[in-house]
């Protein structure tokens, strides 16, 4: 199931050159071309799926699986201080490239790489309104 003009389609069928750190039947992980620090990694699966929401539950774990297994080895490797595991879903929460696929992103101690949020408050009007919708 691949995407004829979806850039991670080819990327992940080897029809565009990559940097590939790990390949598998379902997956192939390669250094991003824009990284946010050294050693920037993207996993991608070989078949199209937009988003998280669209991706099945296997696929969904092995990917979580195999950003464990590849940070914990790229962490020293890279004598990296931690890692940031990112996914973005949807153009409002930062998704550029409309086929799934996870950042890691090495960190180390003075980087200058800007991820995060501001801290908001938690109401209790939006807890209980939440709370009440999932019922």
């Amino acid at each position: 199931m691949k995407e004829e003009n979806c850039i991670f389609c080819k990327i992940a069928a080897g029809e565009i050159p990559s940097t590939a750190l790990y390949e598998d039947d379902d997956f192939r992980v390669i250094l991003d071309v824009g990284p946010a620090s050294k050693g920037h990694a993207l996993i991608i699966p070989k078949d199209h799926y937009r988003n998280l929401y669209d991706l099945d539950d296997e696929l969904a774990s092995k990917a979580l699986l195999l950003a464990k297994r590849m940070t914990v080895k790229l962490k020293d490797v890279l004598e990296c201080d931690g890692y940031n595991i990112i996914q973005n879903n949807e153009e409002a929460a930062g998704q550029t490239v409309f086929h799934f696929h996870m950042h890691m992103i090495p960190r180390y101690h003075g980087d200058k790489v800007g991820i995060g949020w501001h801290m908001g408050e938690l109401k209790e009007k939006e807890k209980e309104e939440i709370l009440n919708k999932l019922k």
